[in-house]
């Protein structure tokens, strides 16, 4: 999952410029997504985990593993702010400011996007990859980890709240 955990940080640390949105509205009159996702930080962030996880891909043979495939890698560092951008999309739909808190929506987005794509371009790896013990270590650790990652980049002042 590393290649779907860094896109997400990846693209506070390279995000800013031109929105993904354009600075349109949706029907509803609010911002379809908002000045949070741009276009750098989304191309900053999926190529960040891609980068990760062909490293990942190129260290196995050496570790004796045989996880990871280029394509499934791509699946996980584009899924990840792809489902952000849904999640983000919805936000706007239910009157959430930028920034506000969404539990549970906030921490598994990455982790829903990541697996949409995954089972559209690799299903056979999710189903021979993914166990039920590895899909549990996932749900355990998501959280934890997207807080405690979300915590130091407010610290350094990557982020403007600590979730």
């Amino acid at each position: 999952m590393i290649p779907a955990y860094v896109p997400n940080s990846a693209a506070a640390v390279f995000g800013g410029g031109r929105p993904v949105d354009g600075g349109r509205n949706w029907r509803d009159g609010r911002r379809m997504l908002g000045d949070g996702k741009t276009w750098r930080g989304f191309f900053g962030g999926v190529l960040s985990g891609i980068v990760i996880g062909i490293a990942q891909v190129a260290a196995e043979p050496y570790l004796g593993l045989s996880l990871l495939t280029p394509s499934v890698v791509v699946c996980l560092a584009a899924g990840a702010l792809l489902g952000d951008m849904v999640k983000s999309f919805a936000k706007r739909r239910l009157n959430k400011t930028r920034g506000e808190e969404w539990l549970i929506a906030d921490q598994y987005d990455l982790v829903v996007g990541a697996f949409v794509l995954l089972l559209i371009f690799n299903y056979s790896w999710v189903a021979t990859t993914i166990t039920p013990l590895i899909l549990v270590w996932i749900l355990i650790l998501t959280p934890l980890l997207h807080r405690g990652v979300n915590i130091i980049g407010y610290l350094i002042g990557v982020k403007d709240v600590p979730w």
